[in-house]
């Protein structure tokens, strides 16, 4: 059997990529992985096509696209539409600018806390600081993957 029409099962996949198990079932699970055939055994097999498919995936996802754009991706990658496809990404650059930026807020807030410890006082001015009622942190959904 040549290279291009092998089959495999999903542990030999899983190491072929570097993706775990569960997160192929996941992508299976999502739509983003075609159901594949199974044995009588009852083994998912999958083929070349499934792990160059994978590969697109876990590349989309090592730029922290979320799943919503890697589905958008995957349908466009069927179509060959550049324009919609960098649109998609214009998007995504800014959620990232939007995430960097809350970022740097969180890093400076972490600074000016850590600034107020001169190291000799008896109580932690950091740990006043953090007690201090109104001194609420950056909401998470700024700085996390929210789009």
């Amino acid at each position: 059997m040549t290279r291009h029409n092998r089959r495999m099962r999903i542990g030999e996949l899983a190491r072929l990529t570097g993706t775990a198990i569960d997160t192929i079932r996941h992508y299976e699970r999502e739509g983003l992985l075609d159901t594949p055939p199974r044995t009588d055994a009852g083994y998912r097999i999958y083929g070349a096509a499934d792990a160059e498919r994978l590969h697109f995936i876990r590349r989309c996802r090592s730029l922290d696209m979320n799943l919503a754009e890697v589905r958008t991706l995957l349908a466009l990658q069927a179509g060959g539409h550049c324009a919609e496809t960098s649109a998609l990404l214009e998007a995504h650059i800014g959620h990232v600018s939007a995430r960097i930026a809350a970022l740097q807020e969180l890093e400076r807030e972490l600074r000016a806390l850590r600034a107020r410890c001169t190291g000799t006082e008896g109580a932690c001015a950091i740990l006043e600081g953090l007690a201090q009622p109104g001194a609420e942190p950056p909401a998470k959904n700024h700085i996390g993957h929210s789009h």
